[in-house]
Formats: structure tokens, C-alpha cells, sequence
């Protein structure tokens, strides 16, 4: 028998700015982030849309999660980045595919097992879970090993 168990997080709370921007604050940290509505879609484009933040969190989700396991494999991985690319559906609108590219740094070489137990992650971590099947997802990664940064 499986036992789900659910935890509830008062993460943020957010204001409407008007002129389609929000502002919100993360609780526990007091910072703050604000989302505008994109060019193509009545916004002015000058901040993250909502939309953005769910591709950028796919791929900071995939990178922290890849950093956790590392730590207990004693890899760094400082340095590492990624881009996302977001591609919308127009009807109904919504994300269609998120596309990351990560360029992956680690301090020492990794063995093929050590590599394809971090690339098990890029499918695996919580905001890859949580998409709906409807949303592609393609990860791909570069090594650079043995460079410390």
C-alpha cells in the first residue's frame, strides 16, 4: 500500500500591478519577482511571464536536483548553466514544448554510471513530474568534466 503524503507550503503571495504585471513575494525569503504579460500577447514584455517562469523552473529544477544528488556523489558542479526555450500553443493558448539545453561542469570525471545517474534526474525532478504528458519536454546535456571553476 502506498501512503501519499502532502505537504502545503505558503509559498508566495502576489499583488496586480495593473497593465496585465504582477508582483510577487516568496515568504520566506522576502524577495520579490515580477511578471508581465508577453509582447505577444498584450503585454509589454519587460519581465518574466508566467509562462517563462514554468520553462525557467524546469530547468533550475533539473539543475538543483542534479546538484543535490551530486553532492552525495562528491561532485561539484559550480558553473554549470542552461538555457530554456519555451514554445506556446496558440489554441488554446498554452506551453506546448520546453526545450533545456544544459551545459554541465563537474569538478572531477565522471564514470558512465556517475553520468547516467544524474541524467536519470532530467526526466525526474519535481517540475518535470508535475508537467502534463501534453507538455514536451526536451533535455539535452554537454559534459565538461574535471574543470574546476
Amino acid at each position: 500500500m502506498n501512503t501519499v503524503t502532502t505537504t502545503h507550503h505558503f509559498t508566495s503571495t502576489g499583488t496586480y500591478l495593473g497593465e496585465l504585471r504582477c508582483e510577487n513575494i516568496h515568504t520566506q525569503s522576502g524577495q520579490t519577482l515580477k511578471t508581465d504579460a508577453p509582447t505577444d500577447n498584450k503585454g509589454k514584455g519587460e519581465a518574466f511571464s508566467p509562462t517563462d517562469l514554468l520553462a525557467t523552473a524546469l530547468g533550475a529544477c533539473i539543475v538543483t536536483t542534479m546538484g543535490i544528488v551530486a553532492m552525495d556523489m562528491k561532485v561539484d558542479l559550480t558553473g554549470s548553466t542552461w538555457t530554456t526555450v519555451k514554445e506556446m500553443h496558440s489554441a488554446p493558448r498554452s506551453v506546448g514544448a520546453v526545450r533545456v539545453r544544459l551545459a554541465m561542469k563537474t569538478d572531477r570525471a565522471l564514470t558512465e554510471d556517475e553520468k547516467a545517474r544524474l541524467e536519470r534526474i532530467m526526466h525526474a525532478c519535481p517540475v518535470a513530474r508535475s508537467l502534463a504528458e501534453s507538455v514536451e519536454q526536451d533535455v539535452t546535456v554537454e559534459w565538461t568534466e574535471g574543470q574546476k571553476v
